[in-house]
């Protein structure tokens, strides 16, 4: 399956879209196959290891998902 996006886990790649300032989107599962899209968001503000903000709110790490788009050459 292709995806046009990439899921953010590592700290490294959390730091790197931060400081691109790529626009985040937050995904939650809902199940098999299943996801609802939370919040478009937009920047990282901040990161720890528990937590993310985007946009001024805050998620924890362990209970969603982050996404950012790839670029289609």
């Amino acid at each position: 399956m292709n995806h046009t996006y990439k899921v953010l886990k590592s700290d490294i790649e959390l730091f790197a879209a931060a400081l691109s300032q790529a626009k985040v989107y937050v995904v939650q599962s809902l199940g098999e196959d299943l996801i609802t899209i939370v919040d478009y968001g937009g920047s990282i503000e901040k990161f720890s290891p528990e937590l993310i903000k985007i946009a001024g709110v805050y998620y924890m790490r362990n209970q969603f998902e982050f996404r950012v788009d790839k670029k289609l050459c």
